[in-house]
């Protein structure tokens, strides 16, 4: 849609024009909107209307976003405090990451090692090094048992 100005768009036109590139969730919609100076009921009125008619979902969203973050080389723990950051709410976050988990069947030990392997060509000649390789895996957001997995297989 061309607008003569942005001051012509309503927050149903910017959300559609967001909601075209990627999917966001509810609450980024919601954020964006209220930085153009919309009211908060408009706002509501307008996310509301986009749910209804299956322009957003939540779900989708987070579904999608799991599947990048891995493809990513991610774990669970960055994955999910990503997605709580983003507005997601934990039931519809834990059915997102079953959805994948079944659809994709994720292995995150085998991610871990994956993401290792990828960035190092092995596991560390001294505690510093070996350390270095932990805190890696730690900050991708996998747990002490895939980085002990992943550590044992380089």
């Amino acid at each position: 849609m061309a607008f003569s100005s942005q001051r012509d768009a309503t927050p149903r036109d910017i959300a559609i024009g967001l909601l075209a590139r990627r999917e966001y969730s509810r609450a980024e919609l919601a954020q964006r909107l209220k930085k153009k100076s919309f009211d908060g009921a408009a706002i509501d009125e307008c996310l509301d209307a986009l749910a209804e008619q299956g322009l957003q979902s939540d779900a989708r969203f987070a579904a999608s976003f799991v599947r990048s973050r891995i493809m990513r080389g991610q774990g669970v723990i960055r994955i999910k405090g990503e997605l709580r950051q983003r507005g997601v709410d934990q039931e519809t976050l834990n059915a997102a990451f079953d959805e994948v988990e079944e659809n994709e069947q994720v292995d995150w030990f085998e991610l871990a090692r994956d993401t290792l392997t990828r960035r190092f060509s092995s596991p560390g000649e001294t505690p510093k090094e070996r350390a270095r390789r932990e805190r890696f895996l730690a900050s991708r957001g996998f747990d002490f048992e895939q980085i002990r997995y992943a550590m044992s297989c380089l």
